[in-house]
């Protein structure tokens, strides 16, 4: 293995009846990419009709977490080359999500340390999601002028009351306790035992091995925010949901000045997206969050806060338009137009599949 572990961005090997899936790019707190998406879809559809497998394991490799997110180097070098691969490595990537959210055999995530952004798509829509003391997670999409994708819409339109709003707009660094709160997580494992759970996957079903490990999760600060959150994040406008954090003061008045720092074009899209999206199959979610991404590639932010965050590092996004104001009803539609040619379909293939 000694070789292969190194060059390799993603290994696949089996122990037992469990298959193991390691995200392989440590240094980059194994962010997605296109070759790694590819590989997973190709492996875990194969895994899927192997009787010798009966649970699969998806974990980080390294110590700094599962994933980090999406390859956002290689997305800000595709758009400023007017390149298609991003589109492509989104497909595959949302391919990847409905995959696994439908996964026929038990699909764990250890979601330990960083999970944000893509690192959340190969993990939340599994069936047996572990946080720990150490994970932070988190669709922090509006801090680039990107919107929450990979499903991230959906998972969070089902959160306790308008906490999902919350964590999408402010783009928030969330603890296990609070992902267990908001349905993105299962079980709360310690991180010290996670090697050990890992080993008794090899022969034990994953609910025993799972249940041997697991234990009470600390109380979520998010849950104990969520009566101002609620009343807060109640209206379907933007500029409104920040007058009534204003208003509230205290911890809402600081979610009002994070909201403010961000893309305005993105939060507006990204709040619609999560009112659009109840009561959509993740399939239909995914397709919307195509058209809005492809969108998003297309307009001044998505480039501007790459640019800003992880290009030049100088945390000073331009943003246009840079109020909430002047980011008008029909900007925020046309990031929902159809795509015509350029769907992605996954809903229609769902429905034929039926």
């Amino acid at each position: 293995m000694g070789d292969t572990q190194e060059e390799e961005e993603v290994v696949f090997e089996r122990r037992g009846h469990l298959a193991v899936v390691t995200l392989n790019r440590p240094k980059a707190v194994n962010a997605l990419n296109a070759g790694m998406v590819k590989a997973m879809l190709q492996q875990l559809t194969d895994w899927a009709d192997d009787d010798a497998v009966a649970t699969v394991l998806v974990r980080g490799a390294g110590d700094r977490g599962l994933c980090a997110g999406g390859d956002i180097v290689a997305i800000y070098k595709d758009m400023l080359h007017g390149g298609t691969e991003t589109a492509e490595f989104w497909a595959d990537e949302y391919r990847l999500n409905a995959l696994i959210s439908h996964y026929p055999k038990p699909y764990v995530a250890f979601m330990d340390g960083l999970v944000l952004g893509g690192g959340v798509g190969v993990s939340a829509h599994g069936s047996v999601r572990v946080v720990t003391e150490r994970t932070r997670t988190g669709m922090p999409e509006t801090t680039i002028g990107f919107v929450p994708d990979v499903g991230g819409t959906l998972l969070l339109s089902r959160s306790p009351g308008e906490t999902g709003t919350h964590a999408a707009l402010t783009g928030a660094h969330l603890s296990g306790a609070d992902a267990l709160f908001l349905g993105l997580a299962d079980h709360f494992v310690p991180s010290d035992s996670l090697p050990a759970l890992a080993e008794a996957l090899e022969s034990l079903t994953a609910a025993a091995a799972v249940e041997r490990f697991a234990q009470a999760a600390p109380d979520s600060p998010l849950a104990a925010q969520q009566e101002w959150i609620d009343a807060a994040y109640a209206q379907d406008d933007a500029e409104e949901i920040v007058r009534s954090l204003r208003s509230a003061g205290a911890e809402a008045a600081a979610a009002a000045d994070t909201i403010e720092a961000k893309s305005p074009t993105s939060v507006k899209v990204a709040l619609e997206s999560l009112r659009r999206v109840r009561g959509l199959s993740l399939e239909e979610a995914l397709d919307q969050e195509y058209r809005v991404g492809l969108r998003c590639l297309a307009g001044p932010d998505f480039r501007e806060g790459i640019r800003a965050q992880v290009v030049d590092k100088d945390r000073n996004p331009q943003w246009k338009p840079p109020t909430l104001a002047e980011v008008q009803r029909s900007d925020v539609e046309s990031y929902f137009a159809p795509l015509g040619e350029r769907e992605l379909g996954l809903a229609s293939v769902a429905a034929q599949a039926k």
